[in-house]
C-alpha cells in the first residue's frame, strides 16, 4: 500500500526524550542509522508496466485503466514520441542560437502524458517550465511554447483557451496559484479539479509548503504532481529530504502516493484516482512520479559534472517510450506500419517547429511599456521617451536607415 495519510497514523513519543541530553543523543544516533537504512531501501511504488513492457496487476489502480483499448495505447505512445521529437528539436534550435535557453523533458514523457491524459477539459493546469508533454495533451501548439525561450513574447498562448496556465519560471510559486484557483472552484460549486506540476527541487520551497497547508485546511480540489527526476540541477534528492517526497503529505493531513514515473499507464491511473478524490470533495493529493532526467537541467547545464554515465545508462534501460513499445509489440497492438508512419509524422513535426521558430517576428520594441499601469504613468511615459531617443540614435548613425 503506497497511499499514506496522517489520519491513519498515531504519533509515537520517543522514550529517549525523557532522558535529558543523553537520551537526545541516543535518539539522534538512532535516527541517523534509520535514515541510512531508508536510503538503501527504495519504497514501493505503483507500477502497471514493467521496464520490459509486461503488464502487471494492481488491485487498487487497475480499475482506472480498465477501459484502455489498443487504440488508446497507441495514442499514448504517439503522444510520447511526438513530445520527445519536439523537445529534441527545441534543444537543437537552442544549440544553433535560435533559442536563449531550453529545459528538456527527456525521460519524463510518461509522467507528463499519463497525467495529462487523465485530465478533463474543464480541469485547470498550473505548469512550471518543463511541462511540454502536458501542454501537448491540453492542445497547446508546440510552437507557442517556444516564443518565451526565443524572447519574442511572455508566453505565447491564452491560458483560458486550454485551461493551461503560462509557464512559471519562479520555482514553486505556481502551487500557491493552483491552490487559490482550487479554493475558488469550491466557492463556485464546480466539480472540476486543479493540478499543479513541480519538481523535486521545488518541493523544498516555502511556497510549496504554504500551498500544502492552505489546500489541506480548505480541502481544496488540487492534485500536486511532483516529477521527481532525482536532480534539482546538481542537487540530488537525498540532500533535500530524509524521507521519500510523497510522505511529506502526511505532515499536512492528506494522502501521498509514489508512482513509477516511467510507466505511462500507472501515471494515468494514479492521476485519475487523485482527480476523482478532488472532485468528490476529498481534498488534495500529492503524487510523486519517480522518474529520471536523462538530459541536462537546461541547455546551460552540464550534467556530467555531477553524475556518472553508469546512473544515466541504468535509467535509459527504463525508457518510458521503449517500455510502451515493448508492450505494444508483445500484445500485437501495433505493427511496423504504425511505427513507420509515426516516424514520418515525427519528422514533419520537427520541420514545422524549426520553420515556425525561425519565422517568429521580433517583438515591438515599445511593447514593454504597454499594460504597466491601467491609466498610464508619468514615469513610464518618461522612460518610453528616453527609449525612443535611444532607438532613434541608431537610425541617425546609420544615415537615417
Amino acid at each position: 500500500m503506497t497511499v499514506e495519510s496522517t489520519a491513519a497514523r498515531t504519533p509515537r513519543r520517543s522514550a529517549g526524550n525523557k532522558a535529558g541530553t543523553t537520551g537526545t543523543k541516543r535518539t539522534t544516533s538512532t535516527t541517523k542509522k534509520a535514515a541510512g537504512a531508508d536510503k538503501s531501501a527504495e519504497p514501493a511504488l505503483v507500477q502497471l508496466l514493467t521496464p520490459e513492457g509486461k503488464r502487471v496487476s494492481n488491485a487498487e489502480f487497475d480499475k482506472y485503466v480498465a477501459d484502455i483499448t489498443a487504440e488508446d495505447l497507441r495514442g499514448l505512445y504517439r503522444d510520447m514520441v511526438l513530445t520527445r521529437r519536439f523537445d529534441a528539436e527545441a534543444t537543437a534550435l537552442q544549440r544553433q542560437g535560435e533559442l536563449g535557453l531550453w529545459a528538456s523533458l527527456l525521460g519524463q514523457e510518461a509522467a507528463q502524458i499519463g497525467s495529462g491524459r487523465a485530465l478533463r477539459d474543464d480541469d485547470y493546469v498550473f505548469p512550471t517550465y518543463r511541462e511540454h508533454g502536458v501542454a501537448w495533451c491540453r492542445g497547446v501548439d508546440p510552437t507557442n511554447l517556444l516564443g518565451m525561450f526565443r524572447g519574442v513574447n511572455n508566453g505565447g498562448w491564452d491560458p483560458n483557451g486550454n485551461n493551461f496556465h503560462l509557464y512559471t519560471i519562479v520555482i514553486g510559486s505556481q502551487t500557491l496559484h493552483a491552490t487559490g484557483y482550487a479554493m475558488g472552484i469550491t466557492k463556485d460549486g464546480a466539480d472540476s479539479a486543479v493540478i499543479a506540476y513541480f519538481g523535486d527541487g521545488a518541493s523544498s520551497q516555502g511556497d510549496v509548503a504554504e500551498a500544502f497547508t492552505f489546500s489541506a485546511v480548505y480541502n481544496a480540489p488540487v492534485v500536486f504532481f511532483c516529477q521527481n527526476n532525482q536532480w534539482a540541477i546538481s542537487e540530488p534528492t537525498e540532500k533535500q529530504s530524509r524521507v521519500p517526497l510523497y510522505q511529506r503529505a502526511q505532515g499536512f493531513g492528506f494522502p501521498g502516493v509514489r508512482v513509477d514515473g516511467n510507466d505511462v499507464l500507472a501515471n494515468l491511473a494514479v492521476t485519475k484516482w487523485a482527480l476523482e478524490r478532488a472532485r468528490a470533495g476529498e481534498g488534495p493529493t500529492l503524487v510523486e512520479a519517480f522518474t529520471y532526467r536523462m538530459g541536462a537541467h537546461t541547455t546551460s547545464d552540464d550534467p556530467t559534472r555531477y553524475r556518472g554515465d553508469e546512473e544515466r545508462l541504468a535509467w535509459e534501460a527504463k525508457d518510458p517510450i521503449l517500455r510502451l513499445r515493448r508492450h505494444l509489440e508483445a500484445a500485437n497492438h501495433a505493427d511496423e506500419g504504425f511505427f513507420a508512419e509515426l516516424e514520418t509524422e515525427s519528422e514533419a513535426l520537427g520541420k514545422r517547429v524549426r520553420e515556425a521558430v525561425r519565422a517568429m517576428p521580433d517583438p515591438d520594441h515599445f511593447a514593454i511599456f504597454e499594460n504597466v499601469y491601467a491609466d498610464g504613468h508619468a514615469l513610464v511615459d518618461e522612460e518610453r521617451a528616453q527609449f525612443a531617443a535611444y532607438q532613434a540614435s541608431f537610425a541617425d548613425e546609420d544615415g537615417g536607415k
